[in-house]
């Protein structure tokens, strides 16, 4: 299979209310493309938390958030104490269908949301401070490079762009080796997203 390289840049990610209709979403990517929040398999956007209040429920996914920009919130997911999530903390996983909510902790923030389906997909999401040249090869069936800060350049073979924050790029096959370099220090977040089989009868 070809090397294929997709940027999805910020203005163009494509805007909608919450489920709950409790804040607004930037929608970056999500599968089958045009999907209904009920027939996706997985989805990765934006939140912005403008003010406490629970979080919509969505049965059967998982989900994982990470603060990326604003002071943080209190999340509290079920009966679980609340935990603080900051620009810094790792991302925080959790059923989809789990009473969840979030109190701000010093005004406005956003969120990176990943979801997928369980049963049809699973996701790993995680922070790399990128400073310099670094190669890493793809691993799942789809790997998005988030920038959070900072000027990312990405290079796949002869295929090359470069990423403002808050862009993304997204390779759609395993095993390929990407180079990533930012001449200042850049905040990434890495999220890669499997198939999962199925058996029928």
């Amino acid at each position: 299979m070809p090397a294929r390289m997709r940027i999805l840049r910020a203005a163009d990610y494509r805007r909608m209310p919450w489920k709950n209709g409790g804040g607004e979403t930037r929608e970056i990517a999500v599968s089958p493309t045009g999907a209904a929040l009920d027939e996706l398999d997985w989805r990765i956007s934006l939140a912005t938390v403008a003010s406490d209040g629970p979080f919509s429920a969505f049965n059967g996914i998982t989900r994982t958030l990470s603060v990326i920009h604003g002071a943080g919130i209190q999340l509290k997911i079920g009966d679980e104490a609340p935990v603080a999530l900051l620009t810094t903390s790792n991302p925080c996983t959790f059923d989809g269908e789990a009473p969840a909510g979030a109190a701000l902790i010093d005004g406005p923030i956003v969120d990176l949301n990943v979801m997928t389906k369980r049963g049809r997909f699973r996701h790993e999401v995680r922070r790399l401070a990128l400073s310099g040249l670094i190669e890493l090869t793809t691993a799942g069936d789809a790997t998005i490079f988030f920038c959070r800060t900072g000027t990312l350049f990405c290079r796949l073979g002869t295929l090359s762009g470069e990423l403002r924050p808050d862009d993304c790029v997204m390779f759609e096959s395993a095993g390929r080796p990407v180079h990533l370099s930012a001449a200042k220090a850049a905040d990434v977040y890495v999220i890669e997203l499997y198939r999962e089989l199925t058996r029928s009868g």
